[in-house]
C-alpha cells in the first residue's frame, strides 16, 4: 500500500461509481462487508477497463486489497479507477473507494486495491487490446 498512500490523501484517477451503503449490505453491527465491498469495486475497474480494452473483459486478479476504515451503514461511497498499466492483453487498475460519512460528514479513504483485467473476445478467449479511439 505505501507507494499509493499519500500524506494529504486525495481520490486518484476517475469517479467510475457512487452509491449508498444499504442495510442488507451489513453485518450486525452495521457495518459493510468486505465481500460487498470488493464486488463493487470490480464492477467499478471492469467498466473503465472495458473501455480501455475497447470491448469485453475479464477480472484475473486482484492484488493489495487493504481495509483502513470500516464503513456504516448510510455512507456515500465513491469509486475512482486509475490504470496502471497497458499490456498486449492486460489491464492493471487502481480502484480505490472513498467514505462521505453522513454522520460525521467526514471524507476519508475506505481501500485500494490493484485489479488485473485482460481483455476477451466473443468466445472467451484472449485477445489483444485495441487501441483507444
Amino acid at each position: 500500500m505505501k507507494e499509493y498512500e499519500q500524506e494529504d490523501p486525495i481520490p486518484q484517477g476517475d469517479l467510475a461509481l457512487q452509491l449508498t451503503a444499504l442495510p442488507r449490505e451489513t453485518n450486525g453491527f452495521g457495518d459493510i462487508y468486505g465481500g460487498w465491498l470488493v464486488s463493487q469495486m470490480d464492477l467499478a475497474g471492469t467498466a473503465m477497463a472495458s473501455r480501455v480494452a475497447a470491448g469485453r473483459v475479464a477480472t484475473v486478479s486482484i492484488d493489495r486489497m487493504a481495509f483502513m476504515v470500516p464503513v456504516a451503514v448510510g455512507a456515500q461511497l465513491s469509486f475512482y479507477t486509475q490504470t496502471l498499466d497497458v499490456g498486449r492483453s492486460s489491464i492493471r487498475m487502481l480502484v480505490e473507494v472513498w467514505s462521505d460519512d453522513p454522520v460525521s460528514s467526514e471524507w476519508r479513504k475506505v481501500t485500494e486495491a490493484v485489479f488485473v483485467f485482460v481483455a476477451i473476445d466473443g468466445s472467451g478467449r484472449t485477445r489483444p487490446v485495441s487501441p483507444r479511439r
